[in-house]
């Protein structure tokens, strides 16, 4: 099979335009992250002052050790809900990610698939044997592979929902007090 300068051209561009949708994807993730740490910045900044105000006008050591506290429950359901939201967006990023990886991947194995077959038709008198001992090991290849796609989503599953338990319980305490 002899690729011609239009499939050539075809085939860059098709590439260009999925790494700059990747590209994209990777700014937009680290936009998102950038806009977090910064509302949060600006949040425990105005609760920081708040908590002072309140600090200072507090009337006995009763009252002093409440706000504390409240401060440190408060601290805590927010750190987990800081945890989760930056976890949202890196599974969202990595989701997307996967997606755009895995559709290159289906299309190069297409592709790889048809040149096979083109070559199988092109293939000398006698190489039958050779070509079907080759297709057998393509096609054990890509049980290999799905079996181990399958068993890494089973892990990123099982590690999500582990994270996502860890964190209901590291904020479970603190709403406890």
């Amino acid at each position: 099979m002899t690729y011609t300068a239009e499939q050539f051209i075809a085939t860059n561009q098709a590439n260009m335009h999925a790494l700059k949708g990747l590209s994209i994807t990777a700014f937009s993730g680290f936009e998102n992250l950038v806009e977090l740490n910064l509302s949060t910045s600006k949040a425990v900044m105005g609760e920081s002052f708040s908590h002072l105000k309140a600090v200072l006008g507090a009337k006995d050591i009763q009252d002093l050790l409440a706000l504390q506290t409240g401060l440190l429950q408060a601290a805590s359901e927010k750190s987990a809900a800081y945890g989760q939201h930056i976890y949202s967006l890196a599974t969202g990023t990595g989701a997307e990610f996967n997606k755009a990886v895995e559709i290159k991947l289906i299309e190069a194995q297409t592709a790889f698939n048809e040149a096979v077959e083109n070559f199988s038709k092109n293939a000398p008198a006698g190489s039958e044997p050779a070509l079907a001992a080759f297709k057998s090991a393509m096609t054990a290849g890509q049980s290999v592979i799905d079996s181990a796609k399958s068993s890494a989503k089973k892990v990123v599953e099982l590690t999500e929902s582990n994270l996502k338990a860890a964190s209901h319980k590291a904020a479970s305490p603190a709403k406890m007090r």
